[in-house]
């Protein structure tokens, strides 16, 4: 990770995003040191291309004690410029939890629940890191806890999915979700629900 980067990282501003229109072809080129990510879902509607300048991110702060994580809703369901991808970055602090309580949005059942498919694309601050990830289901036919690295991603088709980070590191992860019904409504673990009463 290059020194640009770590502090980027750190001050963990917003940055600039492009919705690019379905069947568009399009060329990137960089003016100046840049990472890009290329985030896709299918789509049949025609919505067009659109800046999304890094103020107008909203900036979230989700949680409380070791729960807490900062979220920059990119792409937000309440943004009806995209057909049906919903795109956030979120950073957690050394120790703390996220996408905690566990919860999972993988029932086409509005309005107490959606179905959307998601992605987490992980990095860590120093990126000798590492954050534990568990996804798994009410069954239990799903459960997998990794151990996920920097530049690692992790793939959630259904279930609860919650992040560790271990003291001493930041995590990032850019979360791409999508799905039939672009409306984000998840549904807590019954068992840890009481986290966020207590």
């Amino acid at each position: 990770m290059k020194l640009e980067h770590v502090n980027q990282f750190l001050k963990k501003k917003p940055t600039d995003s492009v919705y690019i229109s379905n069947d568009q072809t399009f060329e990137i080129e960089a003016v100046s040191q840049a990472r890009v990510a290329l985030c896709y879902s299918p789509s049949n509607k025609q919505l067009p291309t659109k800046l999304i300048s890094a103020a107008d991110n909203g900036v979230e702060h989700r949680g409380t004690g070791n729960n807490k994580r900062m979220v920059h809703n990119i792409l937000p369901d309440s943004d009806p410029s995209a057909n049906s991808l919903l795109v956030v970055e979120v950073f957690t602090e050394s120790g703390n939890w996220s996408s905690y309580p566990p919860h999972k949005h993988d029932q086409d059942n509005l309005p107490d629940e959606s179905f959307l498919e998601e992605t987490y694309y992980h990095e860590m601050n120093p990126p000798q890191g590492f954050v534990f990830q568990r996804v798994y289901t009410d069954d239990r036919s799903l459960d997998e806890t990794m151990t996920v690295e920097n530049g690692d991603m992790v793939i959630v088709p259904v279930g609860y999915h919650p992040v560790g980070v271990p003291e001493g590191y930041t995590s990032y992860y850019l979360n791409v979700m999508a799905g039939p019904t672009r409306v984000w409504k998840f549904h807590n673990d019954p068992d840890h629900e009481w986290i966020i009463t207590k």
